[in-house]
């Protein structure tokens, strides 16, 4: 396989940049890969405008020999994978440098040959290497990441709202929400966020799109949407802690229906108060968002929750404890005791035995000799999963996921890895 395929990393670039048609083959064959219409030129640049501006790193597969009469050519890559470098919530306020994985193809007529598992190994050895302890991604498919030590670390659904005369809040407001021009977010969304982030377990910090994808500067398909509309809600002194951007899905659609974009808060009120303004837009009976959460406080603050339809909910976040000591060290823990955990690696970069030890909220971490009874062995994708306290340990216990050596440790894990409130995660990557 080596002598058929030579793997390119390169930056990302923009128009006019040197390696700027390397760049451009390299976007192209994500979109082949992910069943997208051929990008225009026009959608291409401004996609690499924003990869630039997140300085991702871009991995290509490329046929080494003669490639078939007619085929695609040599430079356009046969398979993909991109990276980019931001930071994990991992709880009580502590971030963790985390390498996101993202756009992983591997073309139909090359796969089975390795490619995949070549990229991702080699790129998370160098992830390591550079001394970032997490890795993480979002997955189209649900079975190829297992095998590379991922594990579903969060989880999100989609939610249908009836907001007809059955929709009421019990709440009373505390700020106000004023409508405002769209392109206002292109400076207030990232602020808005970065609180969001501070405090919300699982959150990623966001890349430069959606910025412009929540402003209507960028949509999915590569153009401005006029569509979109915005909102913003203002709390305590009168600041900006909050805002949604939305569309119409138009008059054909039955119920008449408003679409979530982007809807983020950083106070509970803001968040009620701006799904109070959803509800009361005239002529919509219904709102949808596809990046709720499961734990969703607008089910609780709701006189009739039924008002709320969700019956598709799925994982989002995926994670991949790259070092186990610099990981678990860098968490606070709400719980004190000592766990020790045998952790299994597929590929190698994080198995051996660890003993955690909490005290005062802190944590310590060694590795302690085999000979020592682990309280639990786990693979690093169940460890990578329960990180975040949205997965319990016990169910995985249960699943056969984590073997138990001690009765009750499964229980003792759980206390551990809580977290201080909902893991959510607001980020597609």
């Amino acid at each position: 396989m080596s002598g058929t395929y030579e793997i390119r990393r390169f930056d990302a670039v923009s128009k006019g940049d040197p390696g700027f048609a390397e760049a451009e083959n390299w976007v192209r064959a994500v979109a082949f890969g992910f069943h997208e219409s051929t990008r225009t030129p026009e959608h291409v640049a401004k996609s690499l405008d924003t990869y630039k501006a997140d300085r991702r790193v871009l991995t290509g597969a490329y046929q080494a020999g003669e490639v078939a009469p007619g085929s695609l050519p040599a430079d356009v890559p046969v398979a993909t994978f991109g990276t980019l470098r931001k930071t994990l919530n991992i709880g009580f306020g502590r971030t963790l440098d985390t390498q996101l994985v993202t756009a992983v193809t591997v073309r139909t007529s090359h796969r089975r040959r390795g490619l995949l598992r070549r990229m991702m190994s080699e790129d998370l050895d160098m992830a390591r290497r550079d001394g970032i302890p997490m890795a993480a991604l979002t997955a189209s498919e649900g079975s190829i990441y297992g095998r590379f030590g991922y594990g579903v670390a969060s989880f999100e659904r989609t939610v249908k709202v009836d907001t007809t005369a059955r929709f009421v809040l019990n709440h009373q407001s505390t700020g106000i929400v004023e409508v405002a021009d769209s392109k206002v977010l292109l400076d207030v969304a990232p602020v808005v966020f970065e609180r969001v982030h501070r405090v919300t377990p699982g959150s990623i910090g966001r890349q430069e799109w959606y910025r412009q994808l929540a402003s209507g500067s960028l949509g999915r398909d590569g153009k401005e949407d006029p569509a979109v509309k915005v909102a913003l809600h203002y709390g305590a002194g009168n600041t900006v802690d909050g805002y949604v951007s939305y569309r119409f899905l138009g008059w054909d659609t039955e119920p008449h229906t408003v679409q979530v974009v982007d809807l983020v808060a950083a106070t509970s009120d803001a968040y009620l108060e701006l799904w109070q303004f959803l509800a009361a837009i005239d002529l919509v009976e219904r709102v949808t968002w596809e990046e709720a959460p499961l734990d969703d406080p607008l089910t609780w603050a709701l006189s009739d929750p039924r008002c709320i339809d969700s019956s598709d909910s799925r994982d989002m976040l995926w994670l991949r404890i790259l070092d186990v000591v610099k990981a678990l060290e860098a968490r606070h823990y709400q719980v004190d005791g000592r766990l020790v955990l045998a952790v299994l690696d597929p590929l190698g970069l994080s198995a051996g035995t660890f003993a955690l030890t909490v005290s005062g909220g802190e944590a310590a971490v060694e590795r302690v000799d085999t000979g020592e009874e682990p309280d639990l062995t786990l693979d690093v994708s169940a460890l990578s999963s329960i990180y975040l306290g949205a997965v319990c340990p016990v169910t995985l216990e249960a699943a056969g996921r984590i073997r138990e050596h001690r009765q009750g440790a499964a229980l003792q894990a759980r206390g551990l890895f809580a977290v201080e409130r909902a893991t959510h995660c607001l980020t597609h990557f």
